[in-house]
């Protein structure tokens, strides 16, 4: 008997997270909703990681999921904002923790070479191919199609033993 599975994608950032929720029964899949959480660029850094985390916890609390996946890091050359995306990302992954979801990572490259097939795929190509996939689905911003992005990803990977350290 197949059983249904219901996966968050989070696509942290700190003025736009994208959030993604797709289930999973047998090979379907199926979009259950998208969107991005927000923070206000003029806050306080901390109230900008609260209003995070309590967009996600919410989500979290709406739509029941089962598993999470949050994207990996992309480091940059500007250290001050790849420090800013991991404290956006460490809240991120603390929401579903809180939940009681196991949570899974990927790389970038890996999302986009599972998703379009190429690891170095550009973010059009990444919206287009999740319209495809999940032809219900319309993400209104590249965040919330990357957040479902991960989340196709994780549907397709999620019993694979190495999970969290999918090459690109």
């Amino acid at each position: 008997m197949t059983h249904t599975i219901r996966i968050i994608g989070i696509d942290p950032g700190l003025r736009r997270t994208g959030w993604g929720v797709v289930e999973i029964t047998g090979t379907a899949l199926s979009h259950c909703g998208c969107g991005a959480v927000t923070s206000n660029a003029d806050a306080p850094l901390s109230e900008r990681l609260r209003a995070i985390h309590e967009g996600i916890a919410k989500i979290i609390a709406d739509f029941a999921p089962h598993e999470a996946v949050v994207e990996e890091t992309f480091v940059n050359k500007d250290a001050r904002a790849t420090l800013k995306l991991g404290q956006a990302r460490g809240v991120v992954m603390l929401a579903p923790a809180q939940a009681g979801l196991p949570v899974a990572e990927y790389a970038p490259n890996a999302v986009k070479k599972a998703i379009v097939g190429a690891g170095h795929a550009d973010k059009a190509q990444i919206h287009h191919m999740v319209r495809i996939l999940l032809p219900k689905a319309r993400p209104g911003t590249t965040d919330a199609a990357d957040a479902l992005a991960l989340a196709i990803c994780h549907a397709h990977h999620r019993g694979a033993p190495a999970k969290r350290a999918v090459a690109g």
